[in-house]
């Protein structure tokens, strides 16, 4: 009985993980300007957001969030400021900084806990996937399953998003990916900004 239920949530993240989003953005910028071990750290992040959307759709959290449209706006105007603020601060860092391409690409100084609560704050932050849990914790997933099974959902989603984006980081933190799109200079981190920028937009006014 589980199994169907696992299967369906399995495929359904899938679908979701990979598709271009806010921790997509994130995370390369990360592993561009930072290396494979600061994408790693953001993705640890990212991974750790999800278990806290599994933990307020246990609690309910989520039907309140979704049965109050000022307490979602919220939410989703948070997240969107955030996303904002990193896309500005990207594209003034391109504007102020000298030349990206004259970074070392071999050993980046890498700062984990700031890279762990970019990745955290990305995703638990992120109004869409408070919908996706929603979704899945109201419609997939039936009422008369244990929470500890639930649980053992949770902890699978959080894993499968760590492992999915920390893949990611050890392909595009390669020095030579790196070195490769480095020498855009300024107009990665601009790309970068812009994108968050639109992204941030897109939560505002299209969740």
């Amino acid at each position: 009985m589980y199994w169907v239920e696992f299967l369906t949530i399995a495929v359904a993240h899938l679908f979701a993980v990979a598709s271009p989003g806010p921790d997509f953005a994130v995370v390369t910028r990360q592993c561009v300007t930072g290396g494979t071990r600061a994408g790693v750290w953001t993705s640890l992040g990212v991974g750790a957001g999800i278990l806290l959307h599994v933990a307020y759709c246990l609690l309910g959290v989520a039907v309140l969030l979704s049965q109050s449209p000022a307490l979602f706006d919220v939410v989703k105007f948070v997240a969107a400021g955030y996303l904002l603020y990193l896309g500005i601060k990207s594209i003034r860092k391109s504007l102020e900084s000298g030349p990206i391409d004259s970074v070392s690409t071999s050993q980046p100084v890498v700062e984990p806990g700031k890279a762990f609560m970019l990745g955290f704050l990305t995703n638990g932050l992120n109004p869409k996937a408070t919908l996706f849990f929603l979704a899945l914790f109201t419609v997939v997933i039936s009422p008369s399953t244990p929470v500890f099974i639930q649980l053992i959902y949770g902890l699978y989603l959080a894993c499968a998003t760590f492992l999915w984006f920390a893949l990611l980081s050890r392909f595009m933190g390669r020095p030579s990916v790196r070195e490769t799109i480095l020498r855009a200079g300024h107009w990665f981190e601009r790309a970068m900004g812009t994108i968050l920028i639109l992204l941030a937009i897109q939560i505002a006014f299209n969740s």
